[in-house]
């Protein structure tokens, strides 16, 4: 086990095919967006984030990356992101709802906009006053995702794959 996070690690650990869609939830400046749109190069990678610099920060990663199967969205995704449904072949919110106060709210919404069999790949702490792993499987659970496996993230984070049953 390593000691932080590292999101191709993660990524490797996950079925992907070259042609899916994916969105990331509170994407920030593209830790997962650029390592998915790479892999993915067929597919198009769909970036939230509530904080248009962070955005900005991500075209411009992008740009110096020569990766242009992204789409970033301005959006609050604890109050609906406004994509349509059955959109997704893989949502991820990676350090996102430790933070998010509707966090019910939050994974409805990742529900809505993947596919029937879609999968939700959540990534989040361990330490500190941080909703623990077992309080977010159960709230995931609740919302009809069926867990897949848990995957090594490092010690400072817990990563579990689910599929939208």
């Amino acid at each position: 086990m390593s000691d932080f996070l590292n999101p191709i690690k993660v990524i490797n650990e996950i079925p992907l095919e070259k042609e899916m869609s994916i969105a990331d939830f509170g994407c920030g400046s593209g830790g997962w967006v650029i390592p998915l749109a790479k892999k993915v190069k067929d597919g198009k990678i769909y970036a939230l984030d509530v904080l248009e610099e962070a955005l900005s920060a991500l075209k411009g990663n992008a740009d110096l990356e020569r990766v242009y199967n992204i789409r970033t969205v301005h959006c609050d995704v604890e109050r609906g992101t406004e994509l349509q449904e059955d959109l997704f072949d893989l949502v991820i919110m990676s350090n996102l709802l430790f933070q998010v106060e509707d966090k019910d709210g939050t994974i409805e919404e990742g529900y809505r906009v993947l596919k029937k069999g879609g999968r939700l790949l959540v990534v989040d702490w361990v330490v500190g006053e941080n909703p623990s792993e077992d309080i977010i499987d159960k709230k995931i659970k609740e919302k009809n995702f069926k867990k897949i496996k848990s995957i090594d993230a490092g010690k400072q984070h817990f990563a579990i794959l689910y599929e939208k049953a």
